[in-house]
């Protein structure tokens, strides 16, 4: 062997090496793919089996208690101050507040909420809360069933066991002292996990979550006839992107036509349950948590001084379906039947604007 060849072989092993030390950060195979479009369209979903097994444990679903009955003295009759669900039976009533419990609150248990000398005393203001929450998840399944449909939502979905849900989001300050000079920054170039750790804007839910900003990328005029299109208002949408696919664990074909990201025709159901999602959420935080400004105390709120508000991975968290599809709503009716309120102006809206989408799917573009 000649001494270049002798040169080349530890070379190449070297090189050999360092690819492999290079492959080992990267994520191996086995991975599963599910094809959910035509072939060749690219329109598949891609799993790795031992990301969605780390996930399980925190999507498993507590074991239902057995029912109660409905037989007896109603809970607002036998217990005082009982503004919602006073219409269970004490049994019923019962039930639910442990089921409560165990799911928000296991170590602290009732005195999270109640002062464990009157249970009726409305001074804790986790009590109030939580009763706006109750309210707030009945609204869930009863107005808004074209996004969570029959399988519906708990306390459970959100909390799984924590008293602060894992996943929520306070409004971003995209203009700190010191950075003044060169305006309102949105939050760019400042590396978020909410955006992928991207240069995006770092808060894309403000816009869109709690505002009613157009979620659109293209001008759907030509210039200059009205159309206000803005890169800033581009970047917001793709951050809010970003968003749902790390919430749901899934990429972008999973809601939107590979042959044209913009347009509703043929793209899967999923982007029409998606639709209804955000608007969902933007309901929730404007109808429900936003209005608890002033009962959080201020050690529960952001650097602005909002509240806790919700996204897509509140309930998701990491899971195409929030607990991958199990559904706890059967086992808790009283957490879905239909509310005394009217439907709400929100959902009447979202209505009406998908009904105008798929009258028009050519305005979408």
């Amino acid at each position: 062997m000649s001494k270049k060849s002798s040169f080349l072989v530890p070379a190449a092993r070297l090189l050999s090496l360092a690819g492999l030390a290079l492959l080992a950060a990267c994520e191996r195979p086995p991975v599963t793919s599910v094809q959910h479009g035509y072939a060749g369209t690219g329109m598949v979903q891609v799993y790795n089996p031992r990301a969605v097994e780390q996930q399980a444990a925190s999507n498993e679903v507590p074991e239902a208690a057995p029912p109660a009955s409905a037989d007896g003295p109603k809970a607002g009759q036998v217990y005082q101050n009982v503004k919602v669900l006073g219409d269970l039976s004490v049994g019923q009533f019962t039930r639910l507040m442990a089921n409560m419990t165990t799911w928000i609150a296991p170590e602290q248990g009732c005195a999270y909420c109640h002062n464990p000398a009157n249970f009726a005393d409305d001074s804790k203001y986790t009590k109030v809360v939580a009763r706006k929450m109750v309210e707030m998840t009945q609204h869930i399944n009863t107005d808004w069933k074209n996004h969570v449909g029959q399988t519906g939502v708990t306390c459970f979905t959100c909390h799984r066991g924590n008293p602060v849900p894992k996943e929520i989001w306070f409004t971003a300050d995209n203009a700190p002292k010191g950075a003044n000079f060169i305006g309102d920054t949105a939050g760019q170039n400042k590396p978020a996990k909410t955006v992928g750790l991207s240069s995006l804007p770092n808060d894309p839910f403000t816009p869109f979550l709690l505002g009613k900003e157009e979620i659109r990328v293209n001008g759907n005029t030509a210039l200059p006839t009205g159309n206000r299109q803005s890169i800033k208002q581009a970047e917001w949408t793709y951050g809010l992107m970003m968003h749902m696919s790390a919430s749901l664990g899934v990429n972008c074909t999973y809601c939107h036509n590979t042959r044209n990201v913009a347009t509703w025709e043929g793209g899967p159901p999923q982007r029409v349950t998606a639709w209804h999602g955000i608007r969902m959420a933007r309901d929730l935080n404007l109808s429900y948590l936003e209005p608890l400004t002033e009962v959080f105390p201020a050690h529960r709120k952001g650097e602005l001084g909002d509240v806790a508000k919700l996204n897509c991975a509140t309930c998701h968290q990491g899971a195409y379906k929030p607990l991958y599809g199990t559904g706890m709503l059967k086992d808790h009716p009283e957490l879905g039947r239909d509310t005394t309120l009217a439907e709400t102006a929100p959902v009447k809206a979202a209505k009406a604007a998908l009904q105008a989408s798929a009258a028009a799917p050519a305005a979408k573009r």
